[in-house]
């Protein structure tokens, strides 16, 4: 497929079939738009990588965000208890809006002694999909447990260190998520994830949520809202 409709003047830009996937109905393309990158890398870490059972305790950390959404709905499906961790009471809400069972306001509560009180004698399962507040919630962890999904991708600023006498302790795992290799080393695999993912939305099983849509010229002030830590969901650009 080529963009020859934008004009000679531009190049034309080929796109593997391999990498497409058919919009279901009833998927608008502004939901679409959205589902890639935040659905995408959180079933694969949920799902390929640590293989996320029914029952399982599942900790999300920066849960109101476009991939924190994701994995309440995702871990939902699969089966999960969900705990959704965030900065405010607001995005908290969201959260079990979406089917969190337990919140943990990280902001006015010390995070490592909610977790534990909330995983109970068996512990978390698996906890994270970010790097952030990562080592706050690695004692929580069930023995034998999947630590953590990481790293999916860091905040600015120092990248953070685990304390592996943790996971010595423990006896869990800690596993990547380079969902972008992924993609070219297993297209296939991709696709019928991706496939997965389009049907669910267009179900009304995620939601896919977008807190707004900007135009195009109106760029620097949907970035200012994610900077703010105002957006809660996703973001869409109209070109």
């Amino acid at each position: 497929m080529s963009n020859t409709g934008w004009g000679a003047a531009r190049e034309s830009i080929a796109v593997p079939a391999r990498q497409l996937v058919k919009l279901p109905e009833g998927l608008d393309l502004e939901r679409a738009a959205g589902l890639t990158v935040t659905y995408a890398t959180t079933l694969y870490a949920l799902r390929e990588r640590a293989q996320l059972k029914p029952g399982e305790t599942l900790v999300v950390l920066g849960a109101a965000g476009g991939t924190g959404l994701a994995a309440i709905e995702l871990g939902k499906m699969m089966g999960a208890r969900v705990i959704a961790c965030a900065s405010a009471d607001e995005k908290l809400a969201f959260a079990r809006a979406h089917g969190a069972d337990e919140t943990v306001n990280y902001a006015t509560e010390d995070l490592r002694d909610a977790l534990k009180k909330l995983g109970g004698e068996h512990g978390i399962d698996v906890s994270t999909i970010r790097s952030v507040g990562l080592t706050r919630s690695l004692p929580c962890a069930h023995w034998l447990g999947m630590a953590a999904i990481s790293v999916v991708g860091f905040a600015a600023g120092e990248i953070p260190k685990l304390p592996l006498n943790l996971v010595l302790l423990k006896g869990c795992d800690i596993r990547g998520v380079f969902w972008g290799a992924w993609t070219k080393r297993e297209p296939q695999a991709q696709r019928a994830l991706m496939t997965d993912i389009a049907r669910w939305c267009a179900e009304g099983k995620l939601s896919a949520h977008v807190h707004a849509v900007y135009p195009l010229a109106e760029i620097v002030t949907a970035l200012k809202a994610i900077t703010d830590r105002k957006v809660m969901g996703k973001i869409v650009l109209r070109p």
